[in-house]
């Protein structure tokens, strides 16, 4: 009786290893792309689309009408809005709750002239916090622009 001995061939297993290895990869590769490409995550940070009262601009005293509108839906309940006074005051302001998804809204008094600064943090509904400020000036109203 003749026995015949293979010796284990190397290169396949290599070639197997190898194989397995790429395809890994290109299944790795496509669930990352696959997770970039999604909706909303291009847009992962809320960004001032526009602003009402706009940066650097300047607003008569009396009733100021805010307006944020973001590139993305907001949570509501978890965004807010605060308005820092020229004498360095800060009052929270109410939101409004008929306005859309991607928009903060409220009402404030401008009482003094200077400087002031509008601060916003929101929650985007896909899960980021953003944080900014619009900076503008109030004027005597019975001065003109």
């Amino acid at each position: 009786m003749i026995h015949h001995y293979a010796w284990p061939d190397k290169t396949s297993n290599v070639a197997r290893s190898r194989r397995g290895v790429t395809a890994f990869a290109v299944l790795l590769g496509l669930s990352v792309s696959a997770v970039a490409l999604g909706p909303g995550v291009a847009h992962s940070h809320a960004i001032i689309m526009t602003a009402q009262p706009g940066m650097n601009s300047t607003v008569p005293q009396g009733n100021l009408e805010i307006r944020l509108a973001f590139n993305s839906l907001l949570d509501p309940k978890r965004s807010s809005l605060r308005l820092q006074r020229p004498d360095g005051t800060e009052a929270d302001i109410s939101l409004t709750n008929d306005s859309p998804l991607g928009v903060l809204a409220g009402h404030a008094q401008a009482s003094a002239e200077g400087r002031w600064t509008l601060r916003w943090q929101v929650l985007s509904l896909d899960g980021h916090i953003t944080r900014g400020e619009v900076i503008f000036s109030v004027r005597d109203a019975a001065r003109p622009p």
